[in-house]
């Protein structure tokens, strides 16, 4: 146990120092990585037993990887650009105006729906890459549109690219192992709907979760970037946080007992979508006084990036309809959605065009590259149909592109260090070193499980957002402890589907705080050097999340009464109620 110990605390360290660095000292994730990184490779070499070999292999596997994000990245900045030059955003701008010029009102509709949409369609931190700039023009300062962009990757996550952290991460997780077999043949299912019936807990669980999150953007936003620094005026708006949370919660639960993991976060979102915004139109549940931020020149310096598409909108422009100016981000949509439905065709082709670099350096790691199937190609195709929709002119184009290019830079080196860090964490088990040792993140859990024993259905989401913090992958997450979180379940007599799904839970929270999708979504709106002051604002829902969801399962394996998950939920419920009051008074 003691040995357990000190190595659960050195696999701990390159994360501890990356997380002081960042949010303790306030250093940009362009330097806070590559110490991360140095870190990560010694504890490799000197305790894992990594060789050179293996390390520079992990470490190009997670450069292409990184390849793969700016990519994604470009194409939104890119879009942005585009629609800043055509005009396009100054008749969004308005639109949005038209339907509530709340500022709560239009971060829940942006954010929390349209966000779930593109989660449930694309995922790869797509919403963010979309909400956070389109928030942005609307007239958000950056950091508060990063910062929606971040909370709102909690609830649909786990069922992201249509159902990507299930069908893949789950199932690639479970495969294989006879205790599971056995555990299926108890039930009397099949694997694929022993699939599905993982699916509906998650679904669960994120449902009660998610129900606040709406409410926790709206307070937020007035808390931290009001005139008045008052998260009381983001209550104001309550009824209709509420309203949009089940909105968009109640058909994703029905989806997901319906019709299993693909579509619940996709048909939520566009559903809620759609039902909030008519409700909107029509005033329904809307405050009395709309809120708005304090005058530009009243805000500080670090909510400010250096993308300001206001300052791009030229008044000659002639004024372009709401269809046409709305059609790209349609597109994006649609062609998201059709290119992630392997019925209809296109999915197995564009994800079968892959550059493949296997068996890095003669080890058996393995890295691909997908340049058709990655949302990054989705966005040129639409920026490209934009030239023509929106009849732009060479100048203009020549301009977005100048923009884009500038913007792009300043999320390169901390993505370049934070992938290969994560790539060799996560590659340092007995198929890469010489010491026997389980990798560090299964290092990591291990020690955390030793410690809670039977509490272990409170702490298993810490376990799933520490995976997605390391990877930024709520699919990856899953893959990586999965099987160990079943494992662990069953030796302690608990429900073993409760547990498991609660990691996919807690997997999809760690996205509110992975240090690469905060460094990708503020590249998006030009925030680069801030990410530890956006961390401490989003671990505060982060860690609501996880302890709901902790207390939620244990309450599901063990019942109500005096045990630990009732008196966590009850705690927790008191904390909320008396913020509540504090906010109010």
């Amino acid at each position: 146990m003691d040995s357990l110990v000190v190595l659960s605390l050195l696999a701990l360290l390159p994360l501890l120092s990356i997380g002081v660095l960042l949010v303790g000292f306030r250093w940009p994730a362009k330097h806070a990585m590559p110490v991360g990184y140095v870190i990560v490779v010694l504890i490799a070499l000197s305790v894992w037993g990594m060789d050179l070999v293996n390390i520079a292999a992990a470490s190009i596997e997670g450069l292409i990887i990184a390849g793969g994000l700016l990519y994604i990245v470009f194409g939104a900045l890119l879009l942005l650009a585009t629609l800043t030059a055509s005009g396009a955003i100054q008749t969004i701008r308005a639109a949005f105006t038209q339907i509530s010029p709340d500022r709560r009102v239009q971060a829940i509709i942006i954010g929390w729906l349209f966000g779930s949409f593109i989660e449930g369609a694309s995922g790869f931190g797509t919403p963010a890459a979309v909400a956070s700039p389109l928030l942005l023009a609307l007239g958000f300062p950056a950091m508060a549109a990063v910062m929606v962009g971040l909370v709102i990757q909690s609830t649909p996550v786990s069922f992201g690219a249509v159902g990507t952290p299930i069908l893949v991460g789950v199932s690639g997780g479970l495969t294989g192992s006879p205790e599971v077999d056995a555990r299926m043949m108890e039930l009397g299912l099949s694997f694929p709907d022993y699939l599905a019936h993982i699916a509906v807990r998650v679904a669960t669980i994120h449902a009660v979760a998610g129900t606040l999150v709406p409410l926790f953007v709206s307070c937020m936003l007035t808390g931290f970037f009001g005139k008045n620094r008052s998260f009381g005026e983001g209550l104001q708006v309550w009824k209709f946080a509420l309203f949009a949370a089940f909105a968009m919660t109640v058909p994703y639960l029905c989806v997901a007992i319906v019709l299993g993991p693909e579509f619940p976060a996709l048909l939520g979102g566009l559903i809620g979508l759609g039902i909030v915004t008519f409700a909107a139109r029509k005033g329904f549940l809307l405050p009395d006084e709309p809120w708005d931020f304090g005058p530009r020149s009243e805000w500080e310096t670090e909510w400010m990036g250096n993308v300001d598409p206001s300052k791009e909108v030229a008044a000659d422009r002639p004024p372009m309809g709401i269809g046409r100016a709305w059609l790209p981000y349609v597109l994006v949509a649609l062609i998201l959605v059709v290119s992630r439905m392997p019925s209809l065709g296109l999915q197995p082709r564009l994800a079968g065009v892959t550059w493949a670099w296997s068996n890095i350096f003669g080890t058996s790691i393995t890295s691909t590259f997908q340049p058709l199937y990655l949302p990054g190609f989705m966005f040129l195709v639409v920026i490209l149909a934009t030239y023509a929709i929106h009849r732009m002119t060479l100048p203009q184009i020549k301009e977005s592109w100048r923009v884009a290019g500038s913007q792009i830079a300043g999320a390169g080196i901390a993505l370049l260090f934070a992938l290969p860090l994560v790539r060799v964490f996560i590659n340092s088990g007995t198929a890469f070193n010489s010491s026997g040792l389980e990798s560090m993140p299964l290092t990591l859990a291990e020690g955390a499980a030793a410690l809670a024993t039977g509490s272990w259905p409170f702490f298993a989401p810490w376990i799933g957002a520490l995976g997605a913090f390391i990877a930024g992958s709520n699919t990856v997450s899953n893959l990586t402890f999965s099987l160990f979180q079943f494992a662990t379940a069953q030796n302690i007599a608990a429900i073993p589907e409760v547990v498991v799904a609660v990691q996919a839970v807690g997997g999809a929270a760690g996205n509110m705080i992975t240090v690469h999708n905060v460094v990708a979504a503020a590249a998006t709106v030009g925030l680069m050097g801030r990410e530890g002051l956006l961390i401490r604002k989003t671990v505060f829902p982060m860690t609501y999340y996880c302890v709901l969801a902790g207390s939620l399962a244990f309450i599901w394996v063990n019942g109500l009464g005096f045990n630990l998950g009732t008196v966590a939920l009850v705690a927790l419920m008191l904390v909320l109620w008396a913020s509540i009051r504090k906010m109010r008074a």
